[in-house]
């Protein structure tokens, strides 16, 4: 499916892609606030998120392609597909993130999420069998010594986040690998929209097996409620519709290289609301990792436009 893009509203993508990002990473720092100073667990917010905005976004998809939402369930091909990107891609990807965050912070979460692409170039390389060019090698090892940066602050003889954190914000990385690349092709098929919203909500009622919605701990006060709101309207829908109103005015690889907000906004209010503390180390780290998403990006770039 090649992209067709509007040239002339571009300044209107690149604002939507960046409030897209912010939301995402705002999002972040608001779950650790719920996790850490309110008490709330992963499992509740994970599951609450993937059913909630999987149940509006399917009512969405419903109102606008009426019953081509029930097309991806007529062949088991696409029955299978759809059910691996719920449950491995969507729902796996967002445990792992939230679990990183309550074991360490959002700001070091979400930059250790953004190894994916390194992940994603190393796979395909290997399918392909063709050596990583340059560039990515390049890439690569930024990533590798921004992510030594950002667990020992420059020490090798310490980790400065705990092993949990380390174990879940990798594991995140890898989720968001397989997330990005298994639904390609219930991507060019269905389209974005009928595909996220199937795939959250079969991650949220998969994970209700696992944990009730409605086992609920933590401590409900009129900023936990909000925070709740917050991730769930801001930080899912409106981050997840901004993005896709983007793609019709900028590429696919300048999103991916405006996205690099992501990172920085939850690591900036992290500093500044959550007082978590980050050397200049780590800021280093976080940049080498920006740095390669933006080296990653233009390699795409090179190799032409298509989704």
């Amino acid at each position: 499916m090649t992209i067709i893009v509007k040239t002339k509203g571009r300044g209107t993508g690149i604002i939507l892609i960046l409030i897209g990002s912010m939301l995402w990473g705002i999002s972040g720092t608001v779950a650790q606030y719920l996790f850490q100073k309110s008490g709330f667990s992963p499992e509740w917010l994970v599951d609450i998120r993937l059913l909630i905005s999987g149940i509006i976004l399917l009512i969405y998809a419903f109102i606008k392609s009426n019953r081509a939402v029930l097309e991806v369930w007529k062949s088991k091909y696409d029955c299978l597909n759809i059910l691996m990107f719920g449950i491995m891609g969507m729902l796996s990807v967002q445990y792992t993130y939230f679990a990183a965050i309550k074991y360490g912070n959002a700001a070091t979460a979400t930059i250790l999420q953004y190894l994916s692409p390194v992940i994603i170039t190393i796979y395909i390389s290997i399918k392909t069998r063709k050596r990583p060019s340059i560039q990515e090698i390049l890439g690569i090892i930024l990533a590798m010594l921004g992510t030594f940066l950002i667990i020992t602050k420059g020490n090798v003889s310490s980790i400065s986040i705990s092993k949990l954190a380390l174990f879940w914000g990798i594991s995140s990385a890898f989720a968001a690998a397989f997330y990005t690349v298994q639904p390609k092709y219930l991507l060019n098929k269905f389209g974005s929209t009928i595909t996220v919203a199937w795939g959250m909500l079969i991650g949220g009622i998969a994970f209700s097996f696992i944990h009730k919605p409605w086992d609920f701990i933590g401590e409900w006060s009129i900023e936990s409620v909000l925070a709740v709101i917050f991730v769930v309207l801001f930080g899912t829908l409106i981050a997840f519709y901004c993005y896709l109103e983007s793609l019709k005015y900028v590429k696919p690889t300048e999103a991916s290289v405006l996205s690099s907000a992501e990172p920085l906004s939850a690591a900036f209010l992290s500093v500044i609301w959550l007082n978590v503390p980050l050397g200049i180390s780590q800021w280093i780290g976080t940049l080498c990792i920006i740095v390669t998403i933006i080296i990653l990006s233009f390699i795409n770039k090179s190799n032409g436009e298509q989704n």
